[in-house]
């Protein structure tokens, strides 16, 4: 019921792939936006998907990074010569309003022995689209990114037999200096159902815009989801106390690690998951890993908290 939507990006594929196992376990969909033209730690993330025979969506037309106006490799290196992730992969295909029908019919048509999941991203006519999936019985997936489909658009893809997940953003991105303590995330994962859909997702803790490279570091987040007591989804912000400067990135993280510490090991709500015992060993050791590997870890504690959660609700 769970499908997070990961551009795969070095460190968003590093976190699929050291978590294969425990996304498997707790039933969770990745969907997957190839962003990089160097396919390797794609491939690898896929690999151990693979092995533990999770179930996955495979972005085959990205509209951001080195690959959004050629996506042919990804069918020539990835899935042509890896018969073997069939089974558990999906093919995602964005829909916006750049789309056509007759591209999008195309596609269907030539890849009729796949399963298809269709990445609803502003496409104008629903009704349209609509009657024109129909056509296709390997559509079993629709999945609609919130602020891009209203209800009405939505309504036109009920269909018996395919599922509708919807993704909202729930991290709102602003400059490191400019975020509060804490602030509501998501209670999607709680009322999914009554938006009439068959699971939720979004973009963890990173967010739906994106960008190639972050720009120098004048101060340190680290952010870290957690559950209150009604499961409603929070999220803190830890800072450095300097803002101002982009020099020393090491002493600045820890000056966030150390605010993080404090409150993953005394606030009730703080859910401990592997990544905080592996910051707990960051504290201890002095050792800063780099932004990329912080940013991993705060994913990786999303994918365990609600990996977590979902284990409750489904006994």
């Amino acid at each position: 019921m769970y499908f997070p939507y990961f551009r795969g990006k070095q460190n968003e594929l590093i976190a699929i792939r050291d978590n294969a196992s425990m996304i498997k376990d707790a039933g969770i969909i990745p969907i997957i936006e190839p962003v990089k033209e160097n396919l390797s730690p794609l491939k690898r993330a896929v690999s151990e998907l693979t092995k533990v025979e999770g179930e996955f969506i495979l972005i085959v037309n990205p509209k951001h990074g080195d690959l959004k106006n050629n996506p042919k490799p990804l069918f020539e290196e990835l899935i042509e010569k890896n018969p073997k992730i069939y089974e558990g992969l999906s093919l995602g295909y964005i829909v916006n309003d750049g789309s056509n029908l007759m591209d999008i019919e195309d596609f269907l048509g030539e890849h009729e022995k796949f399963n298809i999941a269709i990445i609803h991203y502003g496409y104008p006519k629903g009704k349209d689209l609509a009657d024109s999936l129909n056509k296709f019985p390997g559509v079993e997936k629709h999945i609609f990114i919130d602020g891009y489909s209203g209800k009405l658009y939505q309504k036109h893809f009920k269909v018996e037999g395919a599922e509708r997940i919807l993704v909202r953003d729930g991290f709102k991105q602003r400059k490191n200096a400019e975020y509060p303590g804490n602030e509501h995330f998501s209670d999607l994962h709680i009322t999914y159902e009554d938006e009439g859909m068959r699971g939720f997702g979004e973009f963890l803790i990173v967010g739906d815009d994106y960008m190639e490279t972050g720009g120098p570091a004048y101060a340190i987040a680290i952010h870290l989801t957690y559950l209150d007591d009604e499961k409603n989804m929070f999220i803190w912000h830890f800072l450095s106390d300097r803002t101002n400067s982009p020099v020393d990135p090491a002493g600045k993280f820890f000056e966030a690690l150390e605010k993080l510490i404090t409150v993953i090991d005394d606030d009730t709500f703080a859910f401990n998951s592997r990544a905080c015992d592996e910051f707990r060993h960051l504290h201890k050791r002095g050792h800063f890993p780099g932004l990329g590997h912080v940013k991993k870890l705060s994913m990786q504690h999303h994918i365990e908290l609600l990996s977590d959660y979902l284990k409750d609700v489904t006994e």
